[in-house]
């Protein structure tokens, strides 16, 4: 049997700086790009590719790439570029539509695609302006990750922002109830990130377990609310005195995973 090989030391390298430092020229591309109207976006260098800014991005060759939809043709280019990855701490934010097979039912299809377009346009919203990228929209679900190149002020503290502020945009905070029921989930460990697949089908991917927690937390959590392992809170610096704490059994983990909640209205104070 042919053994699993890993990639060369100098791509590993290679990505292991990108993820932690970034390169230059996209941190200032992130810069500017966010200011322009209006998504969606590039997943990676939030280029718009609609509205008034996606004339600028097409003259620059960054409009949406038809082999990875979520990446602008540019950010594609350099996924085939520079295939491989490695291992570095990150965080995580998977956030999941609630009751979603109810709420098709009780409409029409085309109503409930524009229901999850507003969705998708929500969680963008927040996840962009807390530096995060997207990874996919899969179905009624949003994966997004943080990673430190992106924010080296904390991409903990900067995903569970997201995640809250994506419980009040889809208004929790609504005495007559959300217009769309979310629950999230938070979790920052270490994970495998970088391009793989062949020539077109090339993509920007996380493999690992912290990756496979943060969606067993989002399937967990109830509508309105954001479990946050113990470990991202500790790296995003929470005060969890007064925070509800949980163990979970989550599917698949043989290993109880301890959890605080935070809801629409948590303050996040820092320890």
């Amino acid at each position: 049997m042919n053994q699993p090989t890993r990639a060369p030391q100098s791509d590993e390298e290679f990505w292991r700086k990108f993820l932690m430092e970034g390169d230059p020229k996209e941190r200032a591309a992130r810069r500017i790009f966010r200011w322009l109207p209006h998504g969606p976006r590039c997943g990676l260098c939030l280029a718009p590719f609609s509205g008034a800014g996606a004339p600028l991005m097409r003259a620059l060759g960054r409009r949406r790439s038809q082999q990875s939809p979520t990446v602008c043709t540019s950010c594609f280019t350099y996924l085939e570029k520079h295939h491989g990855g490695a291992e570095v701490v990150m965080t995580f934010l998977f956030a999941d539509v609630r009751g979603s097979t109810t709420l098709a039912e009780r409409m029409s299809a085309d109503e409930y695609r524009l229901l999850l377009d507003r969705f998708y346009r929500t969680a963008a919203d927040a996840i962009f302006g807390a530096d995060g990228a997207i990874d996919k929209f899969v179905g009624d679900e949003v994966v997004a990750f943080f990673i430190p190149a992106f924010i080296p002020a904390g991409h903990a503290r900067r995903a569970v922002e997201a995640a809250v502020e994506l419980l009040r945009a889809t208004g929790h905070d609504n005495p007559g109830g959300p217009w769309i029921p979310v629950g999230a989930g938070v979790h920052t460990g270490l994970a495998w990130m970088g391009a793989i697949g062949e020539g077109a089908r090339t993509d920007l991917t996380a493999l690992g377990d912290t990756v496979n927690t943060a969606a067993r937390l989002a399937s967990a959590a109830r509508a309105g609310e954001v479990l946050v392992t113990t470990d991202a809170a500790a790296a995003a610096g929470l005060d969890t005195t007064d925070l509800e704490r949980r163990t979970l059994e989550l599917k698949g983990k043989t290993e109880r995973t301890e959890v605080v909640t935070l809801g629409v209205s948590s303050v996040l104070v820092t320890s």
